[in-house]
């Protein structure tokens, strides 16, 4: 559960219609049966005693970062037009396994991986595959040390898992990646059984190293660009494999 001021702690920025969050790795986004402090949206809307805010783009749980509310209709609608028309730039950080050294260029259209035990899992399949969409990611390295990478993700397109769908791809996995690490069936593993000293063995951190640095409004007319520093844990981990 969030607690009210805790919420406060992680605002950025807040005006008439924007609320700012960053949000932490063990955060849902949309609203949930378990009441309203159990979600961001749900915090949020307490928060601002608004009947509604609106979520122009969400992160899944164990990303972190920033997230972009919209406290009227209008304000929603402008933000999520400029997102369909590519007009809000996001930048990602995040610690792979491997030494990915050279910046690189992921133009791989992504679908459902058919071939995966978990039903969410996207892939890299073919541009005529049903359902298959464009992808585009641009990767450059931070840091190399150690056989990890701290890697900046820009994307162009906004696909369900697509940073973590093409790193794998690539063959350099985001550390604490249940889904797209090693062993799609570590998920499996982690729904029944939680989290256990066996995974935290196998995937090193007990969610994905993924988090949302930065998101630019100015293409969509608001002169705004919001950061998060990197969080705790992935501050931790990146100095204790040398990256930092």
């Amino acid at each position: 559960m969030i607690g009210p001021e805790e919420l406060k702690t992680w605002i950025v920025h807040e005006d008439d219609r924007l609320l700012i969050i960053s949000k932490p790795g063990d955060v849902v986004c949309h609203p949930s049966k378990a009441g309203p402090w159990s979600s961001l949206v749900g915090a949020a809307r307490e928060y601002t005693q608004l009947p509604t805010v609106h979520l122009v783009f969400r992160l899944d749980r164990e990303t972190s970062g920033i997230i972009v509310l919209a406290k009227d209709p209008k304000m929603a609608s402008r933000l999520q037009k400029a997102v369909q028309e590519r007009r809000v730039t996001k930048r990602y950080q995040v610690i792979v396994w491997g030494e990915l050294r050279d910046p690189v260029t992921v133009d791989q259209p992504l679908g459902i991986d058919l071939h995966s035990p978990v039903f969410v899992k996207s892939a890299v399949v073919r541009l005529g595959d049903m359902e298959a969409k464009a992808a585009i990611t641009h990767f450059s390295s931070e840091a190399v040390a150690n056989g990890f990478s701290l890697v900046r993700a820009d994307l162009e397109t906004g696909r369900k898992h697509q940073i973590r769908a093409h790193l794998q791809w690539l063959g350099h996995s985001v550390v604490g990646d249940k889904i797209y690490g090693p062993d799609s069936r570590h998920y499996l593993e982690f729904i029944d059984h939680g989290w256990t000293p066996a995974l935290e063995a196998k995937l090193l951190m007990d969610r994905q190293a993924l988090h949302c640095a930065e998101i630019g409004l100015e293409p969509a007319g608001l002169p705004f660009t919001f950061r998060a520093p990197l969080p705790a844990d992935m501050t931790a981990f990146a100095k204790a494999k040398g990256l930092l």
